[in-house]
């Protein structure tokens, strides 16, 4: 199991933000926070899918990985979609699980507090709570846990 990060930089202010647990129909909302003009941190484990003898990159899976293979994701949710019932906001955006090599995962196995980080931006280009697929997509990064 991997531990991950996300950095939601620059929250706007008031707008709810959380992880989605599940898929489908089934899923929940889980570490809601409240976002404050701060940067917000969420922290979910992945598990490896496939191994380094079988595919030539990795693959995901668990309560919070989404997506087709070659395509995992994670979901955060945002406004209504994340459980503030007054929210005129509700939305999703996705953080893609690419770019995580071999290498990477098992320099991660090797380090006991090490947690695969990104950060991404919460306002979007047109000044609004940033949704659909990351993009650019900064990538995923090796950090200590308690950085």
């Amino acid at each position: 199991m991997l531990q991950f990060r996300i950095i939601l930089e620059k929250t706007p202010i008031s707008v709810w933000f959380a992880l989605q647990k599940g898929k489908g129909t089934r899923f929940e909302i889980i570490q809601q926070q409240e976002g404050n003009s701060h940067d917000l941190v969420f922290d979910c484990d992945i598990l490896i899918k496939s191994d380094h003898k079988s595919t030539e990159k990795p693959d995901f899976s668990g309560h919070w990985v989404q997506g087709a293979l070659n395509e995992r994701f994670i979901y955060i949710r945002i406004g209504a979609a994340a459980g503030q019932i007054n929210s005129i906001w509700s939305r999703r955006l996705k953080v893609p699980l690419t770019g995580i090599t071999w290498e990477m995962i098992q320099k991660a196995e090797e380090m006991d507090d090490s947690v695969f980080e990104t950060r991404v931006p919460a306002i979007g280009k047109d000044g609004t709570p940033n949704c659909a697929t990351v993009k650019p997509f900064g990538g995923w990064f090796l950090s200590p846990k308690n950085s």
